[in-house]
């Protein structure tokens, strides 16, 4: 019993240095981003078609955290991938979502969480007609830059170029992405 007090205090007192630590080094000023918008005000398409949208930019937190709002509308998804720096968590809003961390695949659906620790490959692909997600990245790292610079191409992605722009994003480019077939 000593044991279990021993760690649940000392998770507690880290998750809360944590915390503070975020606290002091954001923005002090509240903002809104109303439905449909993007906190820079330009849109950032993933795979140039679904609207991706960040909520909370890295420059409101001081590269603390980033939120984003996904809305699929096709169903596609990443190639698989890893983070170097960043955690992630996608909370499944709308919709079905096969996501693959490591080796292990599994469905998520409306209202179902996954953690995706950084430095483990992972992907997903949306199952369903539509699907909405929100996803956080902690700490932020390069992830607006990212899709501001991906949003920028034309045409089908070449993946050379694209391992190339992962990696100058804090990723890695590992496989390509999930099937339906």
């Amino acid at each position: 019993m000593q044991r279990r007090k021993f760690l649940t205090t000392t998770l507690a007192t880290a998750a809360t240095s944590v915390l503070i630590d975020a606290h002091a080094e954001t923005k002090n000023d509240g903002f809104i981003v109303k439905k449909g918008k993007n906190r820079s005000g330009r849109p950032t398409p993933f795979m140039l078609v679904n609207p991706n949208d960040a909520k909370i930019s890295a420059k409101d937190t001081n590269g603390q955290i980033s939120m984003f709002e996904y809305t699929g509308t096709q169903k596609i998804g990443p190639p698989l991938h890893l983070h170097y720096d960043q955690d992630e968590v996608f909370y499944v809003v709308e919709g079905e979502y096969i996501f693959q961390l490591g080796e292990t695949k599994s469905v998520l659906k409306a209202g179902d969480t996954i953690f995706l620790p950084r430095n483990i490959q992972h992907t997903w692909i949306q199952t369903s007609d539509l699907g909405k997600l929100i996803y956080f990245l902690n700490p932020a790292g390069k992830m607006e830059e990212f899709f501001d610079e991906f949003s920028k191409v034309t045409g089908p992605p070449d993946m050379a170029a694209m391992g190339k722009m992962f990696q100058e994003h804090g990723m890695k480019l590992v496989g390509p992405p999930l099937t339906l077939k």
